[in-house]
């Protein structure tokens, strides 16, 4: 753009047409505004709405109680009541308590009993040693279980004679080939 001093009048330039149409026809030539290689990692797990979460660094001693669902992967010693809600041990979690709550998913190690109104849910990884107290229960390939099993027939904790009552000393479940 040039720029044109006249004697006595001092000109600016013009933010008209030319100097838009120079911008414009910068970003409309086949150069894209970002750059397409660019990582834009997609965000695929979301946070659970109603999940508080015991980092692996955390140790608690104690009870904890509430209504929300609980992941742990640190270290739990004393009671976890959770009655209506999901509790879940993950890899690195610890827990040397007793557990009271719908549901129980054990991929780290247990040690204390667990009762539940629901599920119990012991995978590979997983390691419980105790007595449990379920509707239903399920133990993957690999995972470890020592003590009492009492299976109910329905979710209310009635006793009844449609019981099953499975003692075990030591049940160590191992991956088949």
């Amino acid at each position: 753009m040039i720029i044109r001093r006249e004697q006595g009048a001092r000109r600016e330039p013009k933010e008209g047409p030319m100097l838009q149409s120079s911008e414009n026809s910068f970003l409309k030539s086949g150069t894209p505004a970002s750059n397409p290689n660019t990582f834009n990692p997609i965000k695929t797990v979301t946070a659970p709405v109603d999940q508080a979460t015991i980092g692996r660094t955390l140790v608690i001693k104690g009870e904890i109680s509430g209504s929300e669902a609980l992941y742990i992967d640190g270290r739990i010693e004393g009671k976890i009541i959770m009655p209506e809600s999901r509790v879940t041990i993950g890899r690195n979690g610890k827990v040397d308590a007793s557990i009271q709550a719908r549901e129980v998913v054990v991929m780290g190690k247990v040690t204390g009993n667990i009762e539940c109104s629901d599920r119990v849910d012991i995978r590979a990884e997983g390691s419980v040693s105790g007595d449990i107290s379920t509707v239903r229960i399920s133990v993957e390939d690999g995972a470890a279980l020592r003590g009492g099993i009492q299976v109910r027939s329905d979710g209310k904790g009635n006793q009844s004679q449609n019981q099953t009552k499975a003692e075990t000393k030591a049940l160590a479940a191992t991956a088949s080939a």
